[in-house]
């Protein structure tokens, strides 16, 4: 049995959707005072926008290109339920219908990590929900940075963005030489300049010189992530390229699914429970893309994992490899006793 310490997923990671009406200081109520704030148009060709606490709300990136953030006031600020928008388009257009993908770390900017050769300038930890989001200076040269998560990360995100530079991705079933890079299609890449081929500890992420990752002089945030039972899971599946595709046990009922097929050119897709609500699950949006949203390929979201129910490309093609990242709308089995339902 899966059980957790995190009986309420919603504590720490919702989904929310709405309706825009181009007016500020319009309340979104996600249930909890977020740190990370993820915003998508659902129903037109629009950028991905990403603000965070650490670089300050007033900021923003996308996912789906590689420029620099941004300071466009799309966030008003945040209260102990959630966060308030601007009258900006971008995030607040009139009857424009839109999802935003909301998660807790420290409750603030944070603080500096001495742990390793650098410095942050900021780490913003939920050591109970395994994230933190961190910036920092890169070197240009091998050197190590405290992520403060006290566990593993499974998988981390990184960005330069004091100037344009790619988005890469860390991610355990990629191993440590390896990346992912989230505003393109593009299939893993090996580099030992990403980590320094070295896998991170629960105290310390390593960098190499690469570029894009540890820039001299550079502006880089990090997310990252460990595991938590019954609340999050990182891991990866084999496809079989049938339609009755295969089960992936995560050991809670998930509420979002981040995936992208590793060894070929497929896009990143997201899919959440708000959007869809009821199985077979099929409308999804691309990180690396800003389309609208659409509809292909199939998931069943079960009580302790989910189910591949289509053999396309880009989910469940035979001998393709696929990397995921999960988050909980509730456990299999809480610490309580309470069983998730099947939806």
């Amino acid at each position: 049995m899966a059980y957790t310490t995190i009986n309420k997923s919603g504590d720490y990671f919702n989904t929310i959707t709405y309706t825009g009406n181009a007016t500020g200081s319009t309340a979104r109520t996600v249930g909890f005072d977020p740190d990370w704030i993820w915003v998508k148009n659902r129903g037109g060709a629009d950028n991905h926008y990403l603000m965070d606490k650490v670089r300050g709300l007033d900021y923003n990136l996308e996912t789906n290109n590689a420029d620099a953030q941004a300071r466009d006031y799309l966030i008003s600020g945040t209260t102990s339920t959630g966060w308030t928008s601007s009258n900006s388009g971008e995030i607040n257009a009139n009857n424009g219908t839109f999802v935003a993908w909301n998660w807790k770390a420290g409750g603030g900017q944070g603080s500096s990590n001495t742990d390793g050769s650098i410095n942050t300038t900021y780490t913003s930890v939920n050591t109970t929900a395994g994230f933190s989001i961190s910036s920092f200076t890169g070197t240009g040269a091998n050197a190590t940075f405290g992520h403060g998560l006290g566990a593993v990360p499974k998988m981390y995100i990184l960005k330069r963005y004091d100037a344009s530079n790619n988005w890469r991705v860390y991610h355990e079933s990629l191993g440590n030489g390896k990346y992912l890079t989230l505003e393109t299609t593009e299939a893993e890449q090996t580099s030992s300049g990403f980590t320094n081929n070295t896998s991170p500890t629960s105290s310390l992420i390593s960098l190499g010189n690469l570029g894009s990752a540890n820039p001299s002089g550079g502006s880089v945030i990090c997310y990252a992530f460990a595991e938590k039972t019954g609340y999050s899971k990182f891991g990866s599946y084999t496809g079989n390229g049938n339609a009755n595709g295969p089960f992936i046990y995560t050991g809670f009922k998930p509420a979002f699914i981040l995936q992208k097929r590793i060894n070929d050119t497929s896009n990143w897709h997201i899919f959440d429970i708000k959007r869809d609500t009821y199985n077979s699950m099929n409308k999804y949006l691309l990180p690396n893309d800003s389309a609208a949203e659409s509809t292909a390929g199939a998931w069943d979201f079960l009580s302790n994992g989910f189910k591949v129910r289509s053999a396309d490309n880009w989910q469940n093609q035979s001998g393709g490899t696929y990397m995921y990242m999960a988050f909980a709308e509730a456990p299999l089995v809480g610490s309580n006793g309470v069983t998730a339902k099947a939806r």
